[in-house]
């Protein structure tokens, strides 16, 4: 589902800020001051970019959380500035995903639903994406004791496997036992197999060059077909230009369409 070409109309017309029913649709982040004046008004101060930003879209994946974890009074300025309706989904910590590569990681895993538990108190709370290296060859054992240890935590949980090797039935059955979801993931580097394993879905869309109205029209049934049974959040890369953020507002005026 990728390709060159950008969506051209104005971001204005998807005033309102949210995707039918169970469909949860951003940009994996949000404080880019480049992304005036095609996506935020050119008067917009970066403080109100949040609230902006929930006024055109129904979710964001935080990626802040990948190196360091937000403060409550953070937290609190963002659920003040989102309506009922948004959805906050975080990228988990380096520590577990990278560091410790998912070994021993109940404690980290109990302190980050904690440090969020303000987000799940405002009703906000999406998915956690725990985004493994590329180097991080298949290990359904790990996966498996990781998702034992990280289950009383509570969250919901997909992982964007980055090395093929994890592509197989063993890590399916794996992530099904626990209601973990595969992050269905889009790259120039690696696509991933649109496999159901939970009872939520997740898709990463991260094509550099964008992708046309045709291909944003066929993302946009994708995610409504999967919606029928289940919650579907979609992110659209971010970057320094808004066209991840204009791709996201284009899904979402599709989804709204029909």
């Amino acid at each position: 589902m990728g390709q060159e070409t950008n969506p051209q109309s104005t971001v204005q017309s998807s005033a309102g800020g949210g995707s039918p029913g169970n469909v949860f649709v951003g940009t994996s982040g949000w404080a880019y001051p480049t992304w005036k004046p095609e996506f935020y008004p050119q008067a917009t101060p970066q403080k109100k970019f949040l609230e902006y930003y929930a006024t055109q879209l129904n979710s964001v994946e935080v990626n802040y959380t990948f190196r360091q974890l937000p403060t409550p009074s953070m937290l609190a300025g963002w659920m003040a500035a989102t309506g009922a309706g948004f959805r906050f989904s975080f990228k988990a910590p380096q520590r577990i995903t990278h560091i410790r590569r998912l070994k021993e990681c109940g404690e980290d895993v109990a302190f980050l639903a904690r440090a969020l538990e303000p987000v799940a108190a405002a009703g906000k709370m999406g998915i956690v994406l725990f985004q493994l290296p590329p180097n991080f060859k298949a290990d359904a054992g790990r996966l498996g004791t990781f998702l034992e240890e990280a289950g009383p935590a509570g969250l919901r949980v997909a992982f964007e496997f980055r090395h093929e090797s994890w592509f197989s039935e063993e890590t399916y059955a794996v992530l099904n036992k626990h209601g973990a979801a595969l992050c269905v993931a889009e790259s120039e580097d690696l696509e991933t197999p649109d496999v159901e394993t939970a009872s939520f879905a997740c898709y990463r869309l991260r094509m550099s060059g964008g992708y046309s109205e045709e291909q944003l029209e066929e993302i946009a049934r994708k995610l409504r077909q999967r919606s029928v049974e289940k919650e579907v959040f979609a992110y659209f890369k971010h970057e320094d230009e808004p066209t991840g953020a204009l791709c996201a507002v284009a899904t979402t005026r599709a989804l709204r369409a029909r």
